[in-house]
């Protein structure tokens, strides 16, 4: 298939998945001050971030329901609630309210990220094609870019809180176009008993729970370990997010072009030593030069091994049973791309961001020996 059919068939799902980008990428880039100007430490900042990750776990449960009821408005009211959503965190000046508002951050992010990708797995099916690593690279190149200009924005001295009101306003602005057309909306939808938690769902679940963790820990503190470990300023603490998101586009891109061309097996296991690598250049690096390489060489593996889990979990999975499948996965996954950040905050305030990034490296080092050990498993089911 080619690039325009898959962005023509995706034109509805790719607004929301940049609307997480523009607002986490901004969010990145502004880590450092707003740290400072709730007075957070790096294990209470850690902690307000957890709570934004217990919002949208919570979220995820509730998704399928508020998806039921909002029919082929769904993606649009989730994106307005997630829009409204990270408004007032950024207005306010100590930990606890600033903890207590990104619990509905996180809810109107999570309940988004469950509907937007559950509404296109749809898609795929009805087209048969694969459409996750486009939408996904929309995320990241919506997220550098938001970024680069949140950083260039923060050294202007501008205010967090207008920069996402602005995004807001974009996003708001931009839910039209993410109104589903009127056909059968619940195509597809699974009707069949749940699946057994066997070792496809276990083991997919932690690779992807890996490949999230890793983004996200990356996004949440890369602009921090610049800045206050490496003593680059405003802009250049807000090229490691904008490094790693750049990279992590153009290797969904590429991802979107070689599928179907090349093993995901193989794929997953290089991606998987390739951003761990990154991540202990990055965890290493004596200036801001290097670490930019680090966060690249991260993006660039780091960012179809989620993508490439969910096409392989869907191949591995018995036909009857896929859909259930996927989505036991996506939930594991989704619970590493929310700890990512209080997990980093937590050893940093003990070991010092060196070790946070060398610990992200370890675990996608150990991804290679889960996609072996889900291949045998695999093998042997199939074996007659």
């Amino acid at each position: 298939m080619s690039l325009l059919r898959a962005i023509s068939l995706s034109r509805r799902h790719l607004p929301a998945f940049a609307a997480q980008g523009f607002f986490w990428g901004a969010f990145a880039a502004y880590v450092p001050q707003i740290k400072a100007h709730i007075g957070a430490s790096d294990g209470a900042f850690g902690l307000a971030l957890l709570v934004s990750a217990i919002g949208a776990v919570s979220a995820m449960l509730v998704a399928p329901w508020v998806s039921a009821r909002t029919g082929r408005y769904a993606i649009a009211v989730a994106a307005i609630a997630f829009a409204l959503s990270f408004q007032a965190p950024l207005w306010v000046a100590s930990v606890v309210p600033f903890a207590a508002l990104m619990l509905f951050a996180g809810a109107g992010s999570g309940c988004l990220d469950v509907i937007m990708n559950a509404r296109l797995t749809v898609e795929e099916a009805r087209h048969k094609t694969s459409l996750m690593n486009l939408n996904h690279a929309a995320f990241s190149f919506a997220y550098a870019f938001s970024a680069i200009t949140a950083g260039l924005v923060r050294e202007a001295g501008v205010y967090p809180g207008w920069v996402f009101a602005f995004w807001g306003v974009v996003v708001i602005s931009s839910s039209l176009m993410m109104i589903a057309p009127r056909v059968v909306e619940d195509e597809g939808a699974a009707t069949v008993a749940p699946a057994r938690m066997g070792s496809l769902i276990i083991l997919g679940g932690l690779i992807t729970l890996i490949g999230f963790l890793s983004e996200n820990a990356t996004e949440g503190w890369s602009a921090l370990h610049i800045e206050r470990t490496l003593g680059g300023g405003a802009a250049e603490g807000a090229l490691g997010p904008a490094m790693l998101g750049l990279t992590m586009g153009f290797g969904r891109l590429s991802g979107q072009l070689i599928m179907g061309r090349l093993s995901e097996i193989k794929v997953l296991i290089g991606s998987a030593i390739v951003s761990g690598t990154g991540a202990f250049v990055a965890a290493t690096a004596p200036a801001p030069g290097m670490a930019y390489l680090g966060f690249a060489l991260l993006g660039l593996g780091v960012a179809v091994i989620a993508p490439m889990m969910l096409a392989l979990a869907g191949q591995m999975a018995d036909p009857a049973r896929r859909e259930v499948v996927i989505s036991r996965v996506t939930v594991l996954g989704y619970f590493g791309f929310f700890i990512g950040p209080p997990l980093m905050g937590f050893v940093s305030q003990g070991f010092g961001l060196r070790a946070s990034f060398s610990m992200v490296g370890i675990l996608l080092w150990l991804v290679p020996v889960l996609v072996i050990a889900l291949q045998s498993n695999h093998q042997k089911r199939a074996a007659p």
